[in-house]
């Protein structure tokens, strides 16, 4: 079973050449004594030529066989396949494993739905699509451990059977069999011990890391999934992010020859979230949010508007005639799962402006926005009031709904940026306590060390993250060296000596034994893939993915374990139906 060669290691060049090929049937056509078979290795596909079929076995789609044979020029060359303009005339053809009727196209397209697609996941591995995903995500992971070794970086394994640790998400909880009543956890990310691996002197960690977190799952999101991990000592924010662009850019470079233009700009969390209504914007295409309360409404008689903290607005352009009263209640719908209770919706017609809410605008403030957007027959306004946290996110949600939908985003476009300066805390909507926005551990900008004692919410941190066409691809954080700052971190969160030291008590300790200024980030291994291979299912550039319900259709995981596994480990389960 020995090849010669790949498929499309073939060219002109090798024309009268004896080959030897190994591959799958790909698809076959029959011109009654003529046979076409297209064959497919890893590499891709070439067209094979068997005169008087007759004379060679049975062949079917899927079939996994052996060919012998020269090459030779097509007649009529096929510019849509690398090789498209030779094929390989058969001498000899050994059926090397017969196949069942697969119940799905093996092929870029293919009509099967998600399900069957992960059902059979090793067939709909073959498909070219999709071995092009896992070319592209090998060359990130080649790309990065070249570019960060030649930087200095060391990599280090950290435990995946580790102590719970509250970082935000739900973990996955793993009971010990020796020790009856205890569990492990399995990582969100490696955070504290890549900080630990600090403190030890490392100076420059990477590795590339399973994690795990026990969360809703949705397109861009898996419950296990992998992440390029790096912390470095002695940077400061700007040195690292100069570091880390430069990988960015040599796996731009690697994996789909696009040149990344440096440095990358950077935006401030306030701005992203009052511009885009994001922070993680899509800033390929316009549709910004706008600030009305002072530019429109300031003397607004409206008392919904003089009541809330913002007014903002979009303008969307040609679409009035396409905005229905369908299309307005499912605007309003949308601003109901932000928790506000509608949007004011305005039409620009014949040099009109209409909709219900037009009555409570007057005729200097219909000028006024009308101004404010440079405004347009056909044109719409889309205008939200309320909290700033729940008006920016909803009017960035609509925003990028219409960019999607009027084709605004170029295809195959990139833009990167830098989101910096996130809030260092922030009010849980729900409790109205003070949280974390990013980790306890984030570094306050030295410049707001002076709120610690007064006003902690005016305080912002050195945390930043990467965003490439409105996917957060990475992000991280400088962390706090000082252990009473530290401390006062802990305090704001209302966490007491004993809880610090439970939690976080070997993590404590370590920072008092010289920990030097240090940071870091993780990038999202499946994400850079899913955005350099153009696809916006996560799942398609993860070779055996979990659906929407956290299930493996394939292997059925997770499964029920024994009565027998559950004694071993001591547990029992609860019925609930009790």
């Amino acid at each position: 079973m020995k090849r010669t060669c790949w498929n499309t290691e073939l060219s002109v060049q090798n024309i009268n050449e004896k080959v030897t090929l190994l591959g799958w049937v790909s698809k076959r056509r029959n011109l009654g004594s003529i046979l076409f078979i297209d064959l497919r290795d890893r590499s891709g596909i070439i067209q094979i030529m068997i005169k008087d079929a007759d004379k060679f076995p049975d062949l079917r789609n899927e079939y996994v066989v052996q060919v012998k044979g020269a090459v030779s020029r097509r007649e009529t060359p096929n510019p849509k396949m690398k090789t498209g303009e030779i094929e390989v005339i058969a001498d000899q053809i050994i059926i090397l494993n017969t196949a069942k009727t697969t119940p799905m196209i093996i092929a870029d397209e293919t009509d099967a739905l998600e399900d069957t697609r992960l059902k059979y996941r090793y067939l709909d591995l073959r498909r070219p699509a999709m071995q092009k995903y896992f070319d592209i995500r090998d060359q990130i992971k080649i790309t990065t451990h070249s570019y960060l070794h030649k930087n200095h970086f060391i990599e280090i394994e950290t435990p995946i059977l580790c102590a719970s640790s509250p970082e935000g998400a739900k973990e996955y909880l793993v009971p010990s069999r020796i020790h009856h009543g205890s569990f492990y956890a399995l990582p969100q990310s490696p955070q504290m011990f890549k900080q630990l691996l600090m403190v030890g002197g490392f100076e420059r960690y990477y590795q590339i890391a399973r994690c795990f977190r026990d969360e809703d799952l949705r397109a861009d999101r898996q419950p296990d999934f992998t992440q390029i991990d790096i912390e470095t000592s002695f940077l400061d924010q700007n040195e690292f992010l100069h570091l880390m662009e430069g990988l960015i850019k040599e796996i731009f470079q690697n994996t789909i020859g696009y040149e990344v233009k440096l440095p990358l700009r950077q935006m401030t969390y306030r701005e992203a979230m009052s511009r885009f209504g994001s922070d993680k914007p899509d800033t390929r295409f316009g549709l910004e949010l706008h600030n009305l309360k002072k530019e429109v409404f300031a003397n607004t008689s409206f008392e919904a508007f003089q009541k809330a903290d913002v007014v903002r607005g979009i303008c969307v352009n040609g679409v009035a005639e396409a905005t229905s009263r369908k299309v307005i209640d499912s605007l309003n719908l949308e601003a109901k799962k932000f928790g506000l209770g509608g949007l004011s919706v305005l039409k620009l017609e014949h040099g009109e402006m209409t909709g219900s809410f037009v009555k409570f605008v007057s005729e200097a403030e219909k000028s006024s926005l009308i101004k404010e957007f440079d405004a347009k027959d056909g044109d719409i306004f889309i205008i939200a009031a309320g909290p700033a946290n729940r008006v920016n996110p909803l009017l960035g949600a609509i925003r990028l709904s219409y960019g999607r939908q009027l084709g605004l985003i170029k295809p195959r476009s990139y833009d990167l940026l830098w989101v910096i300066d996130f809030p260092m805390f922030e009010r849980d909507i729900e409790s109205n306590k003070i949280v974390a926005s990013h980790h306890p551990f984030t570094r306050p900008r030295d410049e707001d060390l002076k709120y610690l004692d007064t006003d902690p919410t005016k305080m912002l941190s050195y945390a930043y993250d990467i965003v490439i066409n409105g996917y957060e691809a990475g992000g991280g954080t400088l962390r706090i060296y000082d252990q009473d700052v530290q401390k006062k971190i802990f305090n704001i969160l209302g966490l007491t000596d004993e809880q610090v030291k439970e939690k976080f008590g070997y993590f404590v300790d370590a920072l008092q034994y010289g920990t030097p200024p240090h940071g870091g980030m993780a990038f999202g291994l499946d994400r850079l893939a899913m955005i350099l291979g153009g696809t916006d299912n996560i799942r398609d550039v993860i070779a055996f993915p979990k659906n929407l319900s956290a299930v493996d259709p394939m292997t059925n995981a997770p499964t029920k374990a024994s009565e027998e596994q559950l004694k071993e480990l001591g547990l029992s389960l609860i019925d609930e139906q009790k």
